[in-house]
């Protein structure tokens, strides 16, 4: 948490900018000064506003904070590194929320492994009634997460995710294997 730093010296010290009569009184110049140490932290604040607004520069306590504004919930237990990217990132997650493209990226974010995402979808137009679907009748998706070591992903926090993300009626699997092995059944999830 922030707090007032004893000392802070202003920019704009109000002393100096009142009218000449008043720069040798000296009670004037220990009320403005009263004034000054109030308003220190408060002008430094305003300086440094974009500081504060910007996920890689804020302070941790306040990236649950930017978090909200870009509607992105975060755990605390992740690092606060990957808590950084997730918010920098999360107008991006959201314009491409509910693709393969958008999905494959926040679980990117999420795990720092190479992601695959399958699904069984299409989307086509055509100008004859009643022309061919394209994709499978019955809708899913496998997102397959190849990680160095699958202990290292929160399996439960990842099919979160991935539940959030996608739509109410598409089953999902979430597959987390190790490099190299892409074999049926490791790591399988289901995710709804």
């Amino acid at each position: 948490m922030r707090k007032g730093i004893a000392g802070l010296p202003t920019a704009h010290p109000i002393g100096h900018n009142l009218p000449a009569v008043y720069l040798d009184d000296d009670f004037t110049q220990r009320l403005t000064a009263a004034f000054d140490e109030v308003l220190a932290p408060v002008l430094t604040t305003l300086d440094c506003l974009a500081s504060y607004l910007d996920p890689r520069l804020a302070p941790p306590d306040l990236l649950d904070w930017l978090a909200h504004w870009v509607a992105l919930a975060l755990d605390d237990t992740w690092p606060v590194r990957q808590r950084r990217e997730l918010i920098a990132n999360g107008v991006n997650l959201h314009r491409w929320r509910g693709t393969q493209q958008g999905l494959a990226a926040h679980v990117e974010l999420l795990t720092g492994a190479e992601v695959e995402v399958v699904d069984s979808g299409g989307c086509t137009w055509s100008a004859e009634p009643e022309g061919p679907l394209p994709g499978e009748s019955t809708p899913w998706i496998e997102i397959r997460v190849r990680v160095s070591s699958a202990a290292a992903v929160d399996s439960r926090r990842l099919v979160a995710t991935v539940t959030d993300a996608l739509p109410a009626h598409v089953p999902a699997t979430v597959r987390v294997v190790g490099v190299g092995r892409a074999r049926v059944g490791d790591g399988d999830t289901p995710a709804s």
